[in-house]
């Protein structure tokens, strides 16, 4: 925190001159910035200000926060492009844990290379390839992450190729540290793949597949994991639709076979005018055997959760929004006060401006 202050001091200052255009010149370096300011109230009121465990995006109770805050530079030429930028907040402490102190503070540093027409080749840290929505709430339909956001990774290290095949198809692979890892836990490297259709405009079909070995040391060889994010997107001018299924298969540290969890999600939104919008979501989160959302006591995770979302856009880069949102579980997992639940409800509002 001490080192990103300064920074950004300086990058505002540089601003003007990177950012600067004129008929004549365009630079390749531009700096980006993004801030993202909320309050939160549990009506389970839990004591610690913490909220449920598998929640790592705007997770503070009762408490006005700072969830991300970004600055960054992007360079981009014909053959070369890179990206570098720093981030903090309570998004970064809870989604960043298991990463060493320095690293924490990457959101991301890669550099890439245009190696033919259309092929690019990148290395570094980057966003995930898989799902739709970003840790950059304001460019998502919803304020609150999708529990299939929050349970797959937001960012990956390793080198990816990307080859946009023509205006319709794009297709790319990776070789990665694993699953959501700037530094590595073991010695097993993952693969990734993806593949976007555009069949027309603003509709993506999207497929994302990832395989890897999860633990560290001899539990690698029992914690093969497949998975698999499939997405419709449909963005019009007034509507858009995100229908997307999440699957995923883990072998079984003990005996035959693979644990299995699973995840559907649809999202709606509908903007009668430029400043005003509104989103529902349906989701249901299906983890039976804890493989990714394990709370202990050996409970299983099945909990649906729908959501309602309104938005006030004051100016195209700064966004008000508010969300009500339920979690219902099959069991009593849910801590309020001392008594355990099946429900979780709460209220989120943010302001979050990005430039």
């Amino acid at each position: 925190m001490k080192i990103f202050i300064p920074i950004l001091a300086i990058l505002t200052c540089c601003n003007p001159l990177f950012g600067q255009k004129s008929d004549s010149i365009v630079s390749p370096l531009t700096v980006w910035g993004f801030v993202d300011f909320y309050y939160a109230y549990d009506f389970s009121n839990p004591a610690s200000h913490n909220r449920p465990g598998f929640i790592y995006s705007h997770n503070r109770h009762n408490e006005f926060a700072l969830n991300n805050a970004v600055v960054g530079l992007k360079y981009s030429t014909e053959k070369v492009r890179g990206g570098f930028a720093f981030h903090t907040g309570t998004y970064v402490r809870s989604n960043y844990a298991a990463e060493p102190d320095l690293l924490r503070m990457i959101y991301e540093a890669y550099a890439g290379y245009r190696i033919a027409k259309n092929l690019w080749l990148d290395a570094g840290i980057f966003p995930s390839h898989i799902g739709t929505e970003s840790a950059l709430s304001i460019d998502n339909l919803t304020l609150s992450r999708s529990m299939m956001a929050e349970n797959t990774p937001y960012y990956e290290s390793g080198v990816r190729l990307i080859y946009i095949a023509s205006e319709k198809w794009m297709f790319s692979g990776l070789v990665l540290n694993g699953w959501q890892n700037i530094t590595e836990n073991n010695d097993n490297k993952a693969v990734g793949a993806q593949i976007q259709f555009k069949p027309i405009n603003n509709v993506i079909i999207n497929s994302s597949t990832y395989l890897g070995k999860e633990k560290p040391g001899y539990d690698s060889l029992h914690s093969r994991r497949y998975f698999h994010n499939f997405y419709l997107l449909v963005d019009l001018k007034k509507v858009s639709v995100i229908a997307a299924l999440d699957i995923g298969l883990q072998k079984k540290r003990i005996g035959t076979g693979s644990n299995v969890w699973y995840n559907p999600n649809l999202i709606v939104r509908f903007r009668p005018s430029e400043k005003i919008a509104f989103a529902a979501r349906v989701e249901y989160y299906d983890d039976q055997t804890g493989v990714m959302i394990n709370l202990g006591d050996d409970k299983g995770f099945q909990t649906l959760s729908p959501s309602l979302n309104f938005d006030y856009r004051f100016d195209s880069n700064i966004v008000w929004r508010i969300e009500g949102r339920l979690f219902r579980s099959k069991d009593k997992i849910f801590l309020e006060d001392v008594t355990l639940k099946n429900n979780n409800a709460f209220v989120l509002s943010s302001l979050a401006f990005k430039f």
